[in-house]
């Protein structure tokens, strides 16, 4: 490592999460009104301090799925008026008790930036330029002064808007075309861009590397949009398939070949466009996530639809933990191309936060890696040289052994390593080298188990927690550690 070459600097957006109206994550989840803890607007404030100590920044909302066929009028105005709704995306019965102000009340209360996503699916132009004149606009507009009307006298000013989602998916009521969905995103990027040309737009990008249309899809819309938007998305789901340790531990090289074949497409569209202008990437869902366990097959009578179901309610484990760790380590790794990333979702549904209805919050697993890198990510992110031994999976082929990234402050004279030791039975001996830094005093955490499949639960919340790691030391102009096997750690550095 070296502080003269780096990579860009730390994106505090990329720590951004997801609050969508699946499941438990809204309701019960962020809001319960008549919770021990709820405020004088429904918020749950247990949830709230765990959502400043987690370090979010930016959280997009309403969905996901949900938003493809949600109608942004029924979420405002009086709640008593408010209409019930069926939610076919995930067969819920949706009360829009909680909507768009409730929502912005929520995010300043939280302290993070909005990320607004816009119906695409079955909605159009006219309601989101709507829905952005009664979001945005200051007054003296009908949907402005509805707004006011509503108690939001101030506009929300939000500044980062996503067109769409995962509209490559047939899964996604108005499914299109990538012809299709491009033309539909200029149209009202256009539009929106008349009414405020600052506004960050995300284009839909394919829902995973392994649809059909990949490569293509995004070649196909950003022909359409590339000089309207300012990214395009990407959308990941990891999970451990059997016992395939090894794989499910690899699972960040997927991401990463993912993120460098977006860029590839991205350049290339804009080479042949002639335009000097870069798209960089909004990764705005990623996680590990039981789909195949949780969902299994969609359910077909209406007796099935339920208000706010328990739905992909993961308990993680410390392995799930150590690979959301290195999810996050590729993230950073690209800081230069990845500008905003949510890992999806916030609370209950496949979360880093569980609650229960009238009762406790807790931290699951993955709350350490995500909370201690948000905390200690500052500065730049570092072009390392790793060398490492291999090691195979059936899924990812031969991949390192290890997993890393480093990010200095200059401010602060204070640098982060995260690594991960990818072995599922192996510890690994690990040098970092710091001549270039010269002297170093550390401070490090590990999250490591020797049971891999521990979990947090309300019954015992503090079950799996990052610890201090027992050999870590500076020796000479190095950092010693061993790694424990399928491990992810952090060592914290102040130099000089």
């Amino acid at each position: 490592m070296d502080p003269a070459f780096v990579v860009a600097p730390v994106n505090r957006r990329v720590f951004g999460s997801f609050v969508e109206h699946m499941g438990r994550c809204v309701y019960t989840g962020i809001y319960e009104p008549g919770h021990p803890t709820a405020d004088e607007d429904g918020l749950r404030e247990d949830v709230l301090d765990l959502v400043r100590e987690l370090g979010v920044t930016t959280v997009r909302y309403p969905g996901g799925n949900f938003v493809s066929g949600y109608r942004w009028e029924d979420g405002v105005g009086p709640v008593a008026d408010r209409p019930t709704r069926l939610d076919p995306a995930w067969r819920a019965v949706e009360s829009n008790a909680f909507g768009l102000n409730e929502f912005m009340r929520w995010a300043v209360r939280a302290g993070v930036e909005p990320m607004l996503a816009i119906n695409l699916g079955t909605r159009g132009l006219q309601e989101a330029v709507d829905l952005l004149e009664y979001t945005n606009h200051p007054g003296g507009t009908t949907l402005s002064e509805l707004r006011v009307e509503h108690g939001a006298r101030e506009p929300h000013d939000v500044r980062m808007w996503c067109l769409g989602n995962e509209m490559d998916g047939p899964w996604q009521l108005g499914h299109k075309t990538a012809d299709e969905y491009g033309r539909l995103a200029a149209e009202t990027a256009r539009a929106l861009r008349q009414f405020d040309p600052g506004l960050e737009l995300v284009a839909c990008g394919s829902s995973s590397r392994a649809m059909p249309t990949f490569g293509a899809w995004e070649a196909t819309v950003l022909e359409h949009t590339y000089d309207l938007v300012d990214h395009i998305s990407a959308h990941a789901y990891y999970q451990l398939h059997g016992d395939d340790h090894a794989s499910f531990l690899a699972s960040s090289v997927d991401m990463d070949r993912f993120i460098q074949q977006v860029v590839a497409t991205a350049d290339h569209v804009g080479a042949r466009l002639g335009s000097d202008k870069r798209v960089d990437i909004s990764f705005d869902e990623w996680n590990v996530w039981y789909l195949e366990q949780q969902l299994g097959d969609p359910p077909t009578a209406p007796r099935d639809w339920a208000v706010a179901p328990r739905t992909s309610e993961d308990a993680y484990t410390v392995l799930d933990a150590v690979v959301v760790g290195s999810l996050l380590i590729t993230l950073l790794r690209h800081a230069d191309r990845v500008t905003a990333a949510c890992q999806a979702q916030l609370v209950n549904t496949l979360s880093l936060i569980r609650t229960e209805p009238g009762g406790p919050a807790w931290r699951q697993s993955s709350f350490h890696p995500f909370a201690l890198t948000s905390r200690h990510a500052v500065g730049t992110v570092l072009d390392l040289r790793l060398d490492a031994p291999t090691l195979a999976t059936d899924r990812h082929g031969p991949v390192p052994l290890l997993d890393a990234v480093a990010t200095h402050d200059a401010d602060t004279g204070r640098l982060a390593v995260f690594v991960v030791n990818r072995h599922p039975s192996e510890p690994v001996s690990l040098t970092t080298g710091l001549r270039a830094f010269g002297g170093a005093t550390l401070l490090e955490a590990v999250l490591a188990d020797d049971d891999l499949t521990a979990t947090n639960t309300q019954d015992d919340p503090d079950r799996v927690v990052p610890r201090r790691h027992p050999d870590a030391s500076v020796a000479g102009e190095a950092l010693l550690a061993e790694l424990p096997p399928a491990s992810w750690s952090m060592f914290v550095l102040d130099v000089t």
